[in-house]
């Protein structure tokens, strides 16, 4: 068995469109495609003694023992292996369960379909499920083990923390839609000109002067003395010589912790005498170069969390500890405590398993204690010097019993240190009395406290604390923080048309981000050169805080590599499906590439339209599947499928007298005619018309009005800076130039209904083949080419794809002999050459047409052509 390729998906796909993250596996099954699972001696044995939880997995079958029952009866190994990726991930505790294998249209070749919780976990889970099965297969001992602890070590260095996932999916809950910026907790909500941003609980409206002073102790406690809050006794020192005296000054028993600390790190608390206060001094040394001696406050450690000024939760805080029973060493008890299921590695669960490290053994050895010492029954023993969750503590909720005092307290330092999101930490004997009253302090004030101990107490109430951020976020009711999207497909005209629409709104006064196989714009400005249709550029257009309106097109490539770069759009248009790019991917027929382009339908938000083309009998078909409104356009007003949409009141695009028509209804709204588009060429291309149908549908749903559309359909003018390779026509003193983006055979056909119309003495026509396509796409190119063009120039691009230059051109001769032997065809791979060539030898009032499907070139050498002609040079001078 050999591994092909893996993909994840992070968007709607072509697999599933509620489904975002998925792992496709390209797996070959070489010699293993003739032996299913009951012609492996003792397979089904090993399988089962190694996962005995696959058990509940139902399979097809749809009851427990259902996979198994499969694997007894015969099943092919991309299928155990779908399940193993499973399983494996359930038993790291990322527990997931969608999978599928599906024949990839080569023999012993499939795609091995499973869902994942982090991405790279998913690829590890690809791979050792392969190697399990190999092992399974031969009866090779496995550890299982060693992947399950990798996995886990993967999703904790890869995966959002608990407090900023936590209000990912919170936003995530109210259709905010959200992008993760970085590998650490850097997290964008919502797109565009409406994002904002998150950082763990620090968020784009935080105070940065509040950050500083929080992190700097000693001037937060010198502004919360100057309120009257109640603080400690307390000083400051950078050298040793001064700690005698500070001791003095505060009185045992007292904490040493640094200025500038975190995490509890570098803090030593209950010191009773100088030679423990000269050990805390230096560990805090190594923290900061800042040190603070306090008076420590007996009672218990309390974090009050305060959003947008208002308490929101309390949670008692308890260090790592283990109460002895009189017959257990400290390190069995912890080892007993860590079998709590609640306890897991890092963040997975609720609680994090306890580690005896150096700390804790120099805390238990100031208790004359080792590892191996045994308590007696009932003794508490502490292990940590904090009470963060994250170092084995526990929490429980006290929200509901604070006393007002103290609850008027914390808000009011939330404004004193100007924090929008505080953790606000108490000692205290009794939370519920005024700290008045128990001798209590505030120890400290946290920027961007963690969450989990409030999301999930050891016991106690959780609470929603992810709620008031995104209220505060996000204040209007409703706001998502998305800005419009419009997302266009099809096999051809897809980027004309998203040009278009990008006008349009930019006319309208929109702030526009669009990506086009050219490459990504903002507000015209080509920012990103190349074929941008896949979902990192999506995601590029959406990041950018400038844009206020996005128009994406999505090609098949990106969709099959990675899904959709964003969750939902406002409109999806499919502007038509024909063969394109088959064999490639798994996609083998035009009725799989429908499936693929009708992604983008299926995500548009239900009160968005659906714009399909009522004169492709694939796209038509789509309306079944979407939940939005739907919208029809088509060259023939007296389509049936037009009239029975405009019945209902349906809004459609026609071409009709000449017109381009708007109709709500059966009410029709003229547009223009088209002759005077220039983008048709004086009506000339008519697959151009059908470009702007879709175009001012678009347009008309987002609002902008007929008078606009006529504005921006007379100055989207077809030349190399608006639709560059598309229809460019170049005219020369003896001759033209016209260069066109067609590299398919539904393409060809659209340019050749256009240059029929257009006079010349001679067609010259420049085209080449694409290596990742059918061999019949490229002969039929090539027959295409022989009715078109009286003399044909056969080149190379500059990618082959997958195919030899000599393949392609003897692809494209036999398809141009099938139609004209005798066609007058010439072959000069270089397209600088071919085109110089036809320059070169063009006769008065030819048209040479190249056809391209890397465009930037050809520009450049046409445009330095005509620059050569109006200073009256030779044009095909080298």
């Amino acid at each position: 068995m050999r591994i092909r390729e893996i993909n994840a998906m992070r968007g709607p796909n072509y697999w599933s469109i509620r489904r975002h993250k998925l792992i496709v596996m390209v797996l070959d099954l070489e010699e293993m495609e003739e032996l299913p699972s009951n012609k492996i001696e003792g397979f089904s044995d090993r399988l089962k003694m190694m996962f005995p939880s696959m058990y509940s997995h139902r399979c097809s079958v749809g009851e427990p023992g259902g996979f198994f029952q499969r694997v007894e009866e015969g099943t092919w190994m991309g299928h155990v292996i779908e399940h193993i990726a499973l399983e494996i991930q359930t038993l790291a505790d990322m527990d997931t369960g969608f999978g599928r294998t599906r024949g990839y249209g080569e023999k012993g070749v499939y795609n091995v379909v499973f869902s994942y919780i982090e991405e790279n976990v998913g690829r590890y889970a690809a791979k050792a499920a392969v190697d399990i099965c190999k092992a399974l297969i031969s009866g090779d001992s496995y550890d299982l083990e060693a992947d399950i602890q990798r996995m886990r070590e993967i999703r904790e260095d890869e995966r959002l923390g608990p407090s900023t996932g936590s209000i990912v999916e919170e936003a995530e809950a109210r259709g905010i839609p959200w992008i993760r910026l970085n590998k650490y907790s850097l997290c964008q909500l919502g797109y565009g000109a409406n994002q904002k941003r998150i950082q763990a609980t620090v968020t784009s409206e935080t105070s940065s002067i509040g950050v500083e002073i929080a992190c700097d102790k000693e001037d937060t406690k010198y502004l919360l003395e100057q309120a009257e809050v109640l603080v400690p006794r307390g000083d400051i020192i950078g050298r040793e010589s001064s700690l005698e005296a500070a001791c003095r000054y505060v009185g045992f028993p007292l904490v040493v912790k640094p200025v500038g600390g975190n995490h509890g790190r570098g803090i030593t608390v209950n010191i009773k005498n100088y030679e423990d206060a000269l050990v805390a001094f230096h560990a805090a040394k190594n923290v900061s170069s800042k040190v603070i001696i306090e008076k420590y406050i007996t009672g218990e450690d309390y974090r009050l969390l305060v959003i947008n000024n208002v308490l929101v939760a309390a949670a008692k805080r308890t260090p790592a500890n283990v109460v002895g029973d009189g017959k257990s060493t400290i390190k069995e008890l912890v080892d007993e405590v860590n079998k709590d299921p609640r306890r897991g590695y890092g963040h997975e669960n609720v609680l994090t398993k306890i580690t005896i490290n150096d700390l804790t053994k120099t805390i238990i050895a100031a208790k004359g204690y080792t590892e191996d010492s045994v308590p007696n029954q009932g003794e508490i023993v502490i292990l940590k010097d904090t009470a963060n969750l994250s170092t084995g503590g526990t929490a429980e909720d006290v929200t509901d019993i604070v006393h007002p005092s103290n609850v008027s307290m914390a808000e009011r330092i939330s404004k004193i240190i100007d924090l929008d999101i505080c953790g606000i930490d108490i000692m205290t004997t009794d939370i519920s009395k005024p700290l008045e009253e128990t001798g209590g302090a505030v120890l400290e004030v946290n920027a961007g406290p963690g969450f989990r101990m409030h999301l999930a107490p050891t016991t106690g109430l959780p609470r929603n604390v992810a709620a008031p951020v995104v209220d505060k976020l996000f204040p209007q009711q409703g706001n998502t923080g998305r800005i419009p999207i419009i997302a266009t497909t099809g096999t051809n005209g897809k980027t004309t048309t998203t040009r278009l629409i990008a006008h349009m709104a930019k006319m309208k006064g929109y702030r526009v981000g669009y990506t086009t196989s050219d490459g990504v714009y903002i507000q015209n400005r080509l920012l990103m050169k190349g074929d941008c249709t896949g979902p990192a550029s999506a995601e590029f257009v959406l990041k950018d805080p400038t844009v206020n309106f996005a128009v994406l097109e999505c090609a098949r490539g990106g969709l099959l590599r990675a899904g959709l770069g964003f969750k939902k759009c406002d409109v999806g248009i499919v502007t038509n499906v024909a063969a394109d790019h088959l064999g490639l991917k798994g996609i083998h027929t035009v009725e799989q590439l429908a499936k693929v382009k009708g992604v983008i339908p299926e995500t548009v938000l239900p009160d968005g339209y659906a714009i399909l083309n009522a004169d492709d009998d694939l796209v038509y078909e789509m309306r079944r599947s979407i939940n939005c409104n739907l919208a029809l356009f088509s060259m023939d007003e007296e389509n049936p499928r037009i009239k029975a949409l405009q019945k209902l009141g349906g809004i459609t695009a026609v071409y009709e007298n000449g017109y381009v028509t708007l109709c709500r209804g059966t009410w029709k709204m003229r547009i223009m005619k088209a002759e005077n588009i220039p983008l048709t060429y004086g009506g000339k291309a008519t697959f151009m018309i059908q470009n702007v149908l879709p175009a001012v549908i678009a347009a008309n749903v987002r609002g902008i009005g007929i008078e606009d559309m006529k504005i921006a359909l007379e100055t989207f003018i077809p030349s190399a800076s608006q639709t560059p390779g598309r229809l460019n026509l170049f005219k020369f003193e003896n001759f033209s130039i016209l260069l066109d983006y067609a590299h398919n055979p539904a393409g060809m056909r659209a340019l050749q209904n256009f240059t029929d119309n257009l006079e010349a003495t001679e067609k010259i026509g420049i085209i080449a083949g694409v290596g990742d396509r059918r061999e019949e796409d490229t002969n039929e190119l090539g027959s295409i080419a022989a009715e078109m063009f009286d003399e044909i120039i056969i080149r190379q691009d500059k990618n082959l794809r997958g195919k030899s230059e000599e393949d392609l051109i003897k692809m494209l001769d036999a398809g141009i002999k099938m139609k004209d032997p005798n066609k007058k065809t010439t072959i000069i791979p270089s397209e600088k050459e071919a085109i110089t060539h036809a320059v070169k030898n063009a006769k008065k009032g030819s048209l040479i047409i190249c056809c391209s499907d890397v465009i930037p070139d050809a520009l450049e050498l046409v445009m330095k052509f005509k620059e050569q002609e109006s200073k009256g040079e030779m044009i095909f001078a080298q």
